[in-house]
């Protein structure tokens, strides 16, 4: 059976991916800080879809954390198959207000150590002709950047370049790469930076996806090798227009999103 290895996978996303690859047969080696969480995870999928789902908790904040996390795969006698790059989160407290160990933490954990895991667990996929990663990226990665949350959207931007270079790179190997780039989507994410009740005022209910949907949209995409995918029609709408719309006008658009947060 393949084996993937899916980051940040305790909650949201990255937990609904987990389960969406067992139900397709998949093992699993289960990344996060938090062990209860990944434990009972494991456990879950074990009694759903007896798939084997280990876990290795893992700081990626760490710079050496992506060597030793792959070290600890090896010592297993694991072979990763896949990955799934989805451990992440923000600050929205703006730039000059946070603290700047918590902007490196940001680079750390969502740009630097994607790169480094895959340029640790690619090679080997290359060599057995078959791989898959997706790299969770987000809307935001395809919109102006937003004041306040000043690096999240610019770290989701590379990630999707980088899975469009990985993927032009892996073209004919069988390793497919995929950038997912949910909207809006229910999880603890929000919860997490403070801004739930903000955000679920500020948008309606249709504008939400849930965290299954959007992981199959991610799980049939990469099986599809398409190099990107932003699960939802209204998603897709306002990424066009961010294209289409002149820089100012783009950043006069999501410089109102913004300050219509702050009024509530």
């Amino acid at each position: 059976m393949p084996t993937i290895l899916i980051t940040g996978a305790s909650a949201g996303i990255g937990a609904a991916l987990a389960r969406v690859y067992a139900e397709k047969g998949w093992d699993l080696i289960l990344t996060a800080r938090r062990e209860a969480a990944l434990t009972a995870l494991a456990e879950e999928i074990w009694k759903t879809h007896g798939q084997t789902a280990t876990v290795i908790t893992a700081d990626l904040a760490d710079p050496n954390a992506p060597a030793q996390l792959v070290a600890a795969i090896t010592e297993r006698g694991l072979t990763v198959d896949g990955l799934i790059n989805n451990a992440g989160f923000s600050r929205t407290d703006g730039f000059l207000t946070t603290d700047p160990a918590a902007h490196d933490a940001m680079l750390q954990v969502m740009l630097l150590a994607p790169v480094a895991l895959s340029r640790l667990l690619m090679p080997g996929m290359v060599q057995r002709g078959f791989g898959r990663i997706i790299n969770v990226a987000s809307l935001a990665g395809h919109m102006p950047a937003t004041g306040g949350d000043t690096l999240y959207g610019p770290i989701k931007s590379f990630l999707i370049k980088a899975s469009q270079g990985l993927w032009l790179e892996a073209r004919g190997t069988g390793v497919h790469v995929t950038a997912l780039c949910p909207g809006y989507t229910l999880t603890e994410f929000h919860d997490v930076n403070g801004s739930r009740e903000e955000v679920s005022a500020a948008y309606p209910a249709w504008m939400w996806q849930t965290a299954e949907h959007v992981a199959r949209v991610g799980y049939e995409a990469c099986e599809a090798n398409r190099p990107q995918v932003t699960p939802g029609a209204m998603n897709n709408v306002m990424k066009a227009l961010a294209k289409l719309l002149p820089n100012g006008a783009a950043l006069k658009m999501v410089g109102g999103h913004a300050e219509r947060l702050d009024r509530l």
